[in-house]
């Protein structure tokens, strides 16, 4: 005799599909990979990885450890293959696909990391307070230089001994225009200022992500001009060109104009925040990345 067949009813049936949705929403949003920037290293943003698991339970959060505090300061084309093979061993055990929280000079290594992984699967590039169209102003990472100010830092920045240093990499000096194609080797190729051979390959690469998010604001403190956070830069009058007048921009060099027509280009503007408080500010992390860590 066969024995009778159970009636799931209908709030059983509820009740369950409930669990299942409560035992997967721990694993439902994609793994958050934080590069730091200069002179700092994981310890600095245990906060911003604590904030992003309050408000995502069970979010995979890794924090790069490599070439922390003083070691930050090496060449960034000696950085940015450490980290692309890091940040890929990631990638591979995640094919779901991650996102990339970078702070500071870690925008310009993950920048760079994008250009140069033709196969990475990263969904949304978050930058958060980056120089990403370089820096041109007195800080005090620039302090223990003698002399070095922002009119004489281009003797310095724009030769070989100059370019042992991660600050130079980045170093644009709008007075001195053809110093700085010639002799800063990470920017001018990063943005497509100068040809080369991988501008093509680096720009379809670059393109891969679906999201970029750039934060910044006035009363950073360090990156000069803090637009640069949003790829705005100085002309050589020192007045601000924000970035859809940049030449890298309108001729599309890397993709900026591709991904800002794409409408995947979200610019957060903050007051109120110091350079060294973003990855620790709350509101920050509220108003402009909690969303898009999904």
């Amino acid at each position: 005799m066969r024995a009778p067949r159970a009636s799931w009813g209908a709030p059983a049936v509820l009740l369950l599909l409930l669990l299942l949705l409560a035992s997967g929403s721990a694993h439902g949003y994609k793994p958050v990979i934080i590069v730091h920037g200069i002179l700092d290293g994981p310890e600095q943003f245990k906060n911003l990885s604590g904030f992003i698991n309050e408000v995502h339970p069970g979010t995979e959060v890794q924090i790069i450890s490599l070439f922390n505090n003083c070691k930050s300061m090496k060449p960034l084309w000696i950085q940015v293959p450490e980290f692309r093979k890091v940040i890929e061993k990631i990638m591979t055990a995640r094919p779901e696909g991650v996102h990339v929280l970078c702070f500071s000079q870690g925008g310009l290594v993950c920048r760079a990391v994008l250009s140069t992984s033709p196969n990475h699967n990263v969904h949304t590039f978050i930058s958060l307070s980056s120089p990403l169209a370089g820096q041109y102003g007195d800080t005090d990472y620039l302090n223990w230089l003698p002399g070095c100010v922002k009119k004489t830092a281009f003797l310095f920045c724009y030769n070989k001994v100059g370019q042992h240093f991660s600050f130079c990499d980045y170093w644009n000096d709008p007075h001195h225009r053809a110093c700085y194609l010639k002799g800063n080797t990470f920017l001018p190729p990063i943005n497509g200022e100068i040809p080369h051979q991988h501008l093509k390959d680096w720009r379809e690469n670059f393109l891969r992500i679906k999201k970029m998010v750039l934060i910044g604001g006035p009363d950073d403190g360090v990156i000069t001009p803090w637009q640069s956070s949003h790829f705005g830069f100085y002309d050589s009058n020192e007045d601000v060109v924000e970035m859809r007048n940049q030449a890298f921009y309108k001729n599309d060099t890397f993709g900026l104009k591709t991904l800002d027509a794409r409408g995947d280009v979200s610019v957060c503007v903050q007051s109120g925040v110091k350079h060294t408080n973003w990855h620790s500010n709350f509101t920050v992390f509220k108003n402009c990345i909690e969303k898009w860590l999904i």
